[in-house]
């Protein structure tokens, strides 16, 4: 179908509600399909391209699609693609796709796009990858959309931005099989990475209880008072909406937390991240308690120290986004670090051959944290 491809306007808001409700049902976790007043705000966003794509002959609304970016960092989000399932298979996904990267990354405006991408079937998958995307990693248990679904991450770079990565010569070993796999995946190097061993964390007194401060216009006031500059902090395209703390408030970790789909991103810590480095199981019970399955960080590649911390505490290395960070000194990798407190069942994934490579380092890597070495007995 040679659909009609336009910038969405707020009287398109009745019929994009009814197009996610038909792909989702009600378990879609992001107010861009859901909240009104939401999808008014990011219509009229400057940095916001938001595209429907209507049927020629009936006015339908059959497919939707946006690129959300943040001028600052240069990387934006691709999001909110769907397609009426009547309409699947007939290329409307792909176009939408094309569109809003041709008039955003190779405008030359960002430097990289990223997108979440389910794995209930590889139709996602084989999507953005036609469109220049590759993939960075494995996000298990990443979102609740009516149960627990796995995501993929992936990325697609402007031309030059790889060249420009600032080379990081040590990591945990680990790290070492992700970034084998990532640097296949996109036809970079390595090589010149040491392994080293995990680094010891300083433990903190975990038996205390940590408070939850549930009030986002709050938390992001004092978020913005803390780090004005957005020097000692980066997670893009995430506002933190709650703060953790302990009763004597030596420090307070920021996060976004989505109830809906049920996860959550560690933005930072003030005064610093590694003042609440021992204290990682304390708040991911914290989190769990308040409805969050899966926690996320992201964390620069050059930080052994938090990536050892990150580990000691359960949480995975599932993807690498390779020259994710501009500074003046080049382009910085970064590493997803995840752990989830639900069953991980990968039967109902389906995964494309570009992606299987990351779903297997996870499981080794998994299974390399959670599961006891073979050992000969005497």
């Amino acid at each position: 179908m040679n659909a009609l491809i336009k910038q969405a306007a707020p009287t398109d808001i009745a019929d994009l509600l009814q197009l996610y409700y038909a792909v989702y049902g009600p378990h879609y976790p992001t107010p861009l399909g859901t909240d009104p007043a939401e999808m008014s705000r990011l219509i009229r966003d400057p940095h916001t391209l938001w595209l429907i794509a209507r049927c020629p002959l009936t006015g339908a609304l059959v497919g939707s699609g946006a690129i959300h970016s943040e001028p600052s960092t240069r990387i934006g989000r691709l999001e909110g693609l769907v397609v009426h399932p009547d309409q699947r298979g007939s290329g409307v996904a792909g176009r939408l796709t094309d569109e809003l990267c041709t008039a955003t990354l190779n405008a030359g405006t960002l430097d990289s796009v990223y997108a979440t991408v389910r794995t209930i079937s590889a139709g996602p998958q084989r999507v953005v990858t036609r469109h220049g995307f590759r993939p960075l990693g494995i996000l298990p248990n990443a979102v609740d959309l009516g149960s627990r679904e796995s995501l993929a991450l992936y990325a697609r770079h402007a031309p030059g931005v790889l060249d420009r990565r600032v080379l990081v010569t040590e990591v945990p070993a680990l790290m070492v099989p992700l970034l084998r796999t990532a640097g296949a995946s996109l036809g970079i190097s390595y090589a010149e990475v040491r392994p080293t061993a995990p680094l010891p964390l300083l433990a903190g007194p975990a038996s205390l209880p940590l408070e939850m401060i549930d009030a986002p216009a709050f938390v992001r006031r004092r978020f913005q008072a803390h780090f004005p500059d957005g020097g000692r902090w980066f997670y893009p395209l995430h506002i933190p909406n709650i703060l953790l703390t302990p009763a004597d408030g030596g420090f307070e970790v920021y996060a976004y937390l989505n109830r809906t789909g049920r996860y959550c991103a560690l933005v930072t810590a003030h005064p610093e991240p590694a003042a609440a480095a021992g204290w990682l199981e304390s708040v991911t019970h914290t989190l769990t308690r308040a409805g969050a399955g899966y926690v996320e960080a992201l964390v620069p590649l050059e930080y052994s120290a938090a990536l050892s911390a990150f580990a000691t505490q359960g949480f995975i290395a599932g993807a690498l986004y390779p020259a994710m960070r501009q500074d003046e000194d080049g382009f910085h990798d970064y590493v997803v670090m995840s752990r989830t407190t639900e069953h991980i069942d990968f039967r109902g994934v389906v995964v494309d051959p570009p992606l299987q490579p990351f779903l297997d380092s996870y499981v080794s890597a998994w299974a390399s944290a959670h599961l006891p070495s073979r050992e000969a007995a005497p």
